[in-house]
């Protein structure tokens, strides 16, 4: 069985590579673990860490998407301001801190600009307001 398994590793090696690369990206993906150091979180998973642990959120889409739908009590810092405006955030230091955006491409920007900033409680909504949206949970509009 060994020489078998070895015979076939050295006469595959690509497809070995190719499947040993697909078991690590969904076990990352498993983990909830994103490129920014910060978790993702289904929506509805996000609700529950805002209302059980008291979770911040932070959006940083622009101003025009921002006052169409926002996630209630949701701080507003657009993603090409974060840098300069980390101070906004540090008394928030000691809580979650959920990063949302429309898909949650932004916010795991953000995420990364956070870590490198010291916050470490960090998480990414996954599929950003559009998701929470269609999870049908509630939105505010305007600012």
């Amino acid at each position: 069985m060994e020489a078998q398994l070895l015979e076939f590793v050295s006469r595959h090696p690509f497809l070995v590579a190719g499947f040993v690369g697909v078991g690590v990206l969904v076990l990352w993906s498993l983990l909830g673990f994103g490129l920014g150091g910060a978790q993702t979180l289904v929506p509805q998973q996000a609700a529950l860490l805002i209302n059980h642990e008291d979770a911040i959120v932070l959006d940083v889409r622009e101003d025009s998407e921002y006052v169409q739908g926002h996630i209630l009590n949701a701080i507003h810092i657009p993603l090409s301001t974060l840098s300069g405006k980390i101070d906004k955030l540090n008394k928030y230091r000691d809580r979650p801190i959920i990063a949302s955006c429309m898909t949650g491409n932004r916010s795991s920007s953000a995420c990364s600009t956070l870590k490198k900033n010291g916050f470490e409680s960090l998480y990414n909504l996954k599929g950003g307001v559009m998701a929470w949206q269609n999870a049908n949970l509630p939105l505010v509009k305007g600012k």
